[in-house]
């Protein structure tokens, strides 16, 4: 249920449950951070999924099994935020929950007009995970993450890239293309100087 592509540098792991929505399975999650950390070499490291949603985030058989506090999200979110290469979220459609911490752990977000983003956390009686917030408020401020976290509003694509949840909104049909176009830079350059530039913004 992930797909893993590698060519040219690139690694693309795609989130590929349509049918549920792309909820992620504790198999899924320890599958991701494997396929994170084999994916170290690559230059860059695409997120996506299949269908019209990104990931509804936890299975809901397995959130009530556990899976909702499991410690494997918050592992999966620090392997991305470790890669040494560009990681970038291609979003083809709403993020919900507990996906939206591997999302904000990667470098760029760019996303499709009909995506929603949401983070139920205050409903579902559940605390974030750890690091969730902190990548939040450093890309939205403090007041947008707890309108999302404690509000439980819900944020469409307009919103997300006025406040810089995302970074761009891209047409579905050219999500992919413009994914790659914005790896090809960091693909074709040495990469010790991706990896110098990226450390000096942190």
């Amino acid at each position: 249920m992930i797909r893993v592509e590698t060519a040219d540098r690139t690694t693309t792991l795609t989130l590929d449950r349509p049918d549920k929505v792309n909820a992620l399975t504790e198999a899924m999650l320890r599958d991701l951070v494997t396929a994170v950390h084999d994916a170290r070499d690559a230059a860059a490291l695409i997120l996506t999924g299949t269908g019209k949603v990104f990931s509804a985030g936890a299975d809901l058989d397995a959130a009530r099994a556990g899976l909702a506090t499991s410690p494997l999200w918050e592992e999966l979110s620090a392997a991305i935020a470790a890669h040494p290469g560009l990681t970038l979220a291609a979003l083809n459609g709403t993020v919900a929950g507990g996906a939206n911490g591997m999302v904000l752990a990667c470098d760029l977000r760019i996303g499709v007009p009909w995506a929603k983003f949401f983070y139920p956390v205050m409903k579902l009686g559940y605390l974030p995970q750890p690091s969730d917030p902190v990548r939040m408020a450093a890309l939205i401020g403090p007041a947008r993450t707890k309108w999302m976290l404690l509000a439980g509003q819900k944020m469409d694509t307009d919103q997300a890239l006025n406040c810089g949840l995302i970074d761009e909104i891209v047409d579905g049909d050219a999500l992919m293309e413009r994914a790659h176009a914005l790896c090809a830079d960091c693909v074709a350059a040495d990469p010790g100087t991706a990896q110098a530039i990226k450390g000096l913004c942190q």
